[in-house]
């Protein structure tokens, strides 16, 4: 549950609009879950939680589970959550089809079962212990990545009247010297780049827009490069 609620205060942030099953350490059955998100309309499913082995210290790594079917939007969502999961330290061990599990059965949306490392192998632990901020934003990123919110809320003025500055996100990062080197390396290919810090995590953003037009087509230019992009926006004094 703490991962979860830190992932979606993260896509929150970014203009998300979170639904949670659950916000206190209450037990509630997979069929409540899928109910909860069933009656709320959501457009995506994502369920947290550890792995675990039969055997202490003998599996390890990320998995994603799906329910299957000809489900293309989850599939692709849970490979971008592994392959962002992937660089905070954790083995990527794929997808899973699982067709027995009520949060996917049963959600008439497309869903993922997040399996962030196993919780009886140590080394899956000291990554989840030591890399948990790092982690909630490699899960955000993932889902940022599939499923994105596009101008209907960027295009919003703050509630103080300040009208919004957009940028292109290409990396979230825990440690200052890798994202200060991301930064580095956009200016030396042309581009603004610079370091935001927020929710616990650095930010590598490209340019600093006056319109989600013109930000849409920097993150065009930065995507022909190879970036991994996402269109964000702030308030300039917040840039």
């Amino acid at each position: 549950m703490r991962l979860a609620l830190a992932v979606g205060d993260i896509l929150k942030q970014q203009g998300y609009d979170v639904i949670y099953t659950r916000t206190t350490d209450i037990y509630q059955s997979p069929y409540e879950k899928a109910q909860v998100a069933n009656e709320a309309g959501a457009d995506y499913f994502v369920s947290f939680h550890r792995n675990s082995g039969e055997e202490d210290n003998t599996y390890h790594g990320v998995q994603t589970l799906i329910y299957g079917g000809d489900d293309e939007r989850a599939r692709r969502l849970a490979e971008s959550i592994n392959e962002e999961l992937e660089k905070t330290g954790f083995d990527n061990l794929g997808i899973e089809e699982r067709t027995g599990l009520a949060v996917l059965r049963r959600t008439e949306m497309p869903a993922v079962l997040i399996e962030a490392g196993f919780i009886n192998h140590e080394k899956d632990n000291e990554i989840f212990d030591n890399n948990f901020n790092e982690i909630a934003g490699a899960i955000a990123m993932g889902i940022e990545r599939v499923v994105p919110i596009g101008g209907n809320v960027r295009e919003q003025s703050n509630d103080d009247g300040r009208d919004l500055t957009f940028g292109v996100e290409v990396g979230r990062f825990a440690y200052r010297t890798t994202a200060n080197f991301l930064a580095e390396q956009l200016m030396d290919q042309g581009f603004l780049g610079y370091v935001s810090e927020d929710d616990g995590m650095l930010h590598v953003i490209a340019g600093k827009e006056s319109s989600l037009e013109d930000a849409v087509k920097l993150q065009k230019r930065l995507r022909e490069l190879g970036y991994r992009t996402l269109v964000v926006a702030t308030d300039e004094k917040k840039l």
